[in-house]
């Protein structure tokens, strides 16, 4: 970033930052930003629960089938076969559309659970459920089929809408074997906008209310952000701020003690004060942006909002300080919104964990690539992660291809461009947790880079990022 100089071979520490005056007396203004949500289709307004999941998976297979029918041709020909799982013919050379299906042994399942009933072996106890045992079915709207060959099992997730060209043997009956594979080309993306010197903070995981929050960290991030630290150059460029973006789990896990539900109120006096503390003191952070910059705040998995994707924004009563600006915005969990024409979007995180567990992908930002060239978010919900019953739409395709595409609460930062097909350029982002890192995400709408600003008590790093670009 301009405000901090490089040296090679490492950060830049600025110690005793606190203590430097700026050399002249200057004020600067916030530089105004163009601003638009586009996240109406992750509010939910008729709130229904009676609904069958089916129509989910049926609505999802229905919007991609046009597109990925058009990529199937694109890839094999126009002239390819392709059929539905009832008219395949034996050792037709053919393509097939459908959804995906990972069989599953080790998949948590409420039946083995109640299996100590029986005095059968409980399930042990893990963090990743993929075996070398698990298999791949295609289903449509009639049937299913085994898939065999070249779409690697241990890679693929249940949920994911693919073409797969190959063929039926007569001599293996009920499985298709797949020579290639393809999926929905990515959208077309809108022109990038000369926007000039502005940049996006990206902030995820604060945890606060539990041992592992960070506050003065987080205290020396709010004082930079707002202009309170730093000589008269770096806060002109904090002056080029136009939002901050804090991705989901602002509350630490701890605030969510389930056991004290089951005790006698005089017992869980201590418990219920520390989840209402915890929301004050992210209250008195929030404020604090607020008055300087807009913020647009995401739930998480241990923030007080629903369960299910896509979650709801939370209450304003929550913060009764930073909700008297204007510029404090609570938003939905995934968030997608526009700033000086670059278009965002985004999770805080539950999707590219919940794909952790049930395949063998590592790294935060290979997952969040695979979601853009699946075209959807959430590809394993409902199936393992719990979503509203959509009947009429799936709001987790990914209609049209965005500038930047973050996860929040991943391990670690990473950035990545991913080229489309047609000229599409995306940044993808994994922001760490602030509370095992101490640092946000800072990015240059202009140009797509991406800097980690590292917050210590004894000083401030930059750590700088020319994304990974794929080829």
């Amino acid at each position: 970033m301009s405000w901090l100089s490089k040296q090679d071979g490492g950060d830049v520490g600025y110690e005793n930052l606190l203590s430097e005056p700026s050399e002249k007396n200057e004020s600067f203004e916030r530089v105004p930003s163009a601003f638009e949500n586009h996240s109406e289709r992750f509010q939910i307004k008729d709130r229904n629960f009676t609904r069958q999941y089916a129509h989910l998976y049926a609505e999802r297979l229905w919007s991609f089938r046009p597109n990925i029918v058009q990529a199937a041709k694109d890839k094999w020909g126009k002239d390819i076969a392709i059929r539905k799982l009832h008219e395949l013919q034996i050792d037709e050379k053919c393509v097939i559309i459908g959804t995906l299906f990972k069989h599953m042994e080790a998949k948590p399942s409420i039946l083995k659970e109640i299996s100590e009933e029986h005095n059968l072996m409980p399930q042990p106890v893990r963090t990743r459920y993929t075996e070398d045992s698990d298999k791949l079915l295609l289903e449509d709207e009639l049937q299913r089929i085994f898939l065999v060959g070249k779409l690697k099992v241990q890679t693929s997730i249940t949920g994911v809408i693919v073409a797969v060209y190959g063929k039926e043997p007569d001599d293996d009956r009920g499985k298709f074997y797949v020579e290639d594979y393809c999926y929905q080309a990515l959208p077309e993306q809108a022109p990038r906008p000369d926007v000039g010197e502005s940049y996006i903070v990206f902030l995820s995981g604060l945890n606060i209310g539990g041992k592992e929050e960070k506050m003065f960290s987080l205290q020396l991030c709010v004082d930079l952000i707002t202009g309170q630290l730093g000589d008269a150059a770096q806060q002109k460029t904090m002056s080029h701020i136009s939002r901050v973006i804090i991705a989901g789990n602002s509350l630490s896990q701890s605030t969510q003690d389930k056991k004290s539900l089951n005790k006698a109120k005089y017992l869980t006096k201590k418990t219920a004060a520390g989840s209402v503390e915890a929301i004050k003191n992210l209250d008195d952070v929030l404020v604090q942006l607020a008055s300087s910059v807009d913020v647009d705040l995401m739930p998480g998995e241990f923030d007080p909002s629903n369960y299910t994707l896509p979650q709801q924004p939370l209450h304003h009563c929550m913060f009764p300080q930073a909700m008297m600006y204007p510029t404090m915005h609570t938003t939905t969990n995934p968030y997608n919104c526009s700033v000086n024409g670059v278009r965002i979007l985004g999770m805080s995180g539950q999707s590219i964990e919940d794909i952790w567990k049930y395949s063998t992908l590592e790294d935060p930002i290979e997952i969040l690539e695979r979601t853009l060239e699946w075209g959807h978010l959430a590809p394993t919900a409902p199936d393992t992660l719990g979503c509203y019953p959509f009947y009429a739409e799936d709001p987790f395709i990914i209609k049209e291809c965005p500038h930047i595409y973050f996860a929040g609460n991943c391990t670690e930062f990473k950035s990545k461009i991913h080229k489309g097909p047609k000229g599409q350029e995306v940044l993808l982002i994994s922001i760490p947790r602030f509370s095992q890192t101490c640092s946000c995400v800072v990015v240059n709408l202009q140009t797509l880079t991406c800097d980690q600003l590292k917050f210590d008590s004894q000083f401030i790093s930059s750590s700088h990022s020319s994304p990974e670009i794929d080829k």
